[in-house]
């Protein structure tokens, strides 16, 4: 790992990506037969408008650092990694949860509120480095407790009170190339974009 992606100025655009390769084939008479290879991640393609040098100069150092594909760092996005739902909340996890489940029973929250975490959130379980995604809106019952739906499938168990991270939710990425581009003009303004890839 090597470091947090500057924060300062923020991206123009972020476009995400979820890659879920699956094998499928069609026979003779067009029937189709699709097979999951049981995996998923997040790609990032990231979009700067035009910087002054010393707007871009850290960012691009930065870039530099990670020599290429070579290492890992945690990457932020703005707008997407923040909750639509009620961020006031902490949620834990109710009991441990096997790898390849797709739900989770949450407690600790305010009884009988609507969207606390809503269809399209991204979330992390604290003791995991993935990224997973809320399919559909959680709502706490009367007693506390709520059932979190998500993709993909746990890719490693989740343990008993592990809290839940939902609000700037931080991903951990690098970079798809070894070649580190920009450009420039007679404007002295730099442009950058570049894509990340989600490591766990």
């Amino acid at each position: 790992m090597s470091g947090t992606f500057p924060t300062s100025p923020a991206p123009s655009s972020v476009e995400i990506q979820s890659l879920e390769p699956n094998l499928v084939s069609v026979t003779q008479n067009l029937k189709r037969q699709v097979r999951t290879r049981g995996g998923q991640r997040w790609s990032l393609k990231v979009s700067f408008p035009p910087m002054t040098r010393s707007e871009f100069a850290p960012i691009y150092a930065f870039a530099m650092a990670q020599r290429g594909q070579f290492e890992s760092f945690v990457f932020t996005p703005p707008v997407i990694s923040v909750s639509q739902g009620v961020t006031s909340q902490n949620p834990v996890v109710n009991g441990a949860v096997a790898i390849g489940s797709n739900s989770a029973s949450i407690d600790g929250l305010t009884a009988s509120t609507n969207g606390i975490i809503k269809a399209g959130d991204f979330f992390k379980f604290s003791g995991h480095s993935k990224v997973y995604m809320a399919t559909a809106d959680m709502d706490s019952a009367s007693n506390s407790t709520a059932t979190l739906s998500f993709a993909p499938n746990l890719i490693s168990a989740v343990a008993n009170n592990e809290t839940i991270t939902f609000a700037s939710v931080p991903f951990v990425c690098s970079f798809t190339s070894d070649s580190t581009n920009f450009a420039t003009d007679t404007t002295g303004l730099y442009g950058l974009e570049f894509e990340l890839i989600e490591i766990f």
